[in-house]
C-alpha cells in the first residue's frame, strides 16, 4: 500500500500570486479521463485520450493553461492529482517534469458516499479528486492521505526485498505441491530443499511397497529443477540485499546500521524495516502505525463502543514484518 501523509499547513498553502488550473487524472488501462478546473470557476470540464498518450495530454494541459491565463490576465499554476495504483509514480514523475505541481492520493482515504448503490464513473471520480485536492489546499483536516512518493533510487531498492518475498512464496508453493503429491503416495518423509533430493527421488517406494508410479515420477523431476532454478535466484537476491547493507552499514548512524545492532533483527528484517519504512520521515509515532496498518479502528457511536482491531490498511509487507518482529522480540529479549 501507499506510504501516507497528514496535511500540513505549509505543504498546503498556494501561493497567492499564482492563479491555480486543478486537473485530475483518472488513470486506466485503456483510456486516461482528464478532469480540469479553471481558476474561479465552479464548472468542471472532461477528455478522455488513450492511455499512455502523455504527448496529448501536455497539450491538453498547456491549452488550458492558456486559456485560463486569458481569463484573468495573469500566471497560472497547474495543480493535478491522481489516486496511487496500476501506474505507480511514472505519471507523477513526468508531471513534476513538466513544470505541473502533482500529487499521490490514497483512494480508500477519500470519503465516498455511504448508499448501498452509489454511481461510480471515471468522470464523477474525476470531479471527486478535483473537491479532495481543493479540501486538502485548504488545509482542512482529515480530507484525505497523499502519498510520498519515493524517489527513483529509493523505488528501486525496495524490488530487491519484494522480489525474495515473491521467490519465497513461489519455493513454498512448490515444496508444499511436491509433499502433497507425495502423500498421496503414502510417502511422507521427502523434504524437497536437502542436499540429495534427487537421488533420494530414485528410491523412494509408496505405502503399499511399489516404485513410485513413472509419469508422477517424471513430474516431481520436473518440479525439483524449478525448485533449484529458484533457490539459486534467491540466492542471487539475498547477495543483492547483503551489498545494499553493506554500503549501508558504512555510515555507523544509517537505519541500517542501528538496526542491526538489535538483538533479533537481522539481515532481512533490517532491509525490509529500512527499505519500505525508515527511507523517510515521520512526524510521529501514530503515523508509523497508520503506515503499517497497525492503527485501532474504533467504533463508537451513543454507547455502543467496540474496537474492531488494527485497520490493516497500510503497508502489508511491513505490517507482517513488525508483527514477526514482536514475537522474535519476545523470544530473544525477554526480559525487555
Amino acid at each position: 500500500m501507499a506510504n501516507t501523509d497528514q496535511p500540513r499547513a505549509c505543504e498546503t498553502t498556494i501561493q497567492s500570486d499564482h492563479a491555480t488550473l486543478g486537473v485530475s487524472f483518472e488513470l486506466s488501462q485503456s483510456s486516461w479521463v482528464l478532469t480540469t478546473r479553471l481558476p474561479g470557476s465552479a464548472k468542471m470540464s472532461r477528455h478522455s485520450l488513450k492511455a499512455g498518450d502523455t504527448v496529448r495530454a501536455l497539450a491538453l494541459l498547456q491549452t488550458q493553461r492558456s486559456r485560463a491565463e486569458r481569463q484573468i490576465g495573469g500566471a497560472v499554476q497547474i495543480v493535478s492529482i491522481q489516486e496511487a495504483g496500476l501506474d505507480g509514480f511514472w505519471v507523477h514523475r513526468w508531471l513534476e517534469a513538466h513544470i505541473v505541481e502533482s500529487h499521490v492520493v490514497d483512494a480508500a482515504s477519500i470519503a465516498a458516499p455511504r448508499l448501498k448503490r452509489r454511481a461510480k464513473s471515471d468522470g464523477i471520480d474525476g470531479e471527486t479528486q478535483l473537491r479532495t485536492l481543493s479540501a486538502w489546499q485548504r488545509g482542512e483536516p482529515r480530507v484525505c492521505s497523499m502519498v510520498a512518493v519515493p524517489s527513483v533510487a529509493e523505488e528501486d531498492r525496495r524490488q530487491v526485498s519484494r522480489e525474495r518475498a515473491q521467490l519465497i512464496s513461489e519455493r513454498i508453493a512448490l515444496t508444499n505441491r511436491i509433499c502433497g503429491l507425495l502423500a498421496s503416495q503414502g510417502v511422507r518423509d521427502f523434504d524437497p530443499l536437502k542436499r540429495g533430493r534427487r537421488q533420494q527421488l530414485e528410491t523412494l517406494e509408496t505405502g503399499d511397497g511399489r516404485a513410485l508410479p513413472r509419469h508422477l515420477k517424471a513430474e516431481i523431476t520436473r518440479m525439483l529443477k524449478r525448485l533449484e532454478l529458484l533457490m539459486e535466484q534467491i540466492a542471487e537476491v539475498e547477495a543483492e540485499r547483503d551489498a545494499l547493507l553493506k554500503a549501508q552499514t558504512a555510515d555507523e548512524t544509517s537505519p541500517a546500521a542501528l538496526l542491526l545492532r538489535l538483538c533479533g533483527i537481522g539481515p532481512e528484517c533490517a532491509s525490509v524495516l529500512w527499505l519500505e519504512c525508515l527511507y523517510r520521515q515521520f512526524t510521529n509515532r501514530r503515523q508509523v502505525a497508520a503506515y503499517a496498518g497497525l492503527a485501532p479502528s474504533p467504533w463508537r457511536s451513543g454507547s455502543i463502543q467496540r474496537e474492531q482491531g488494527i485497520s490493516k490498511s497500510g503497508n502489508p509487507r511491513l505490517r507482517k514484518l513488525l508483527i514477526e518482529l514482536a514475537w522474535l522480540w519476545l523470544r530473544y529479549q525477554p526480559g525487555s
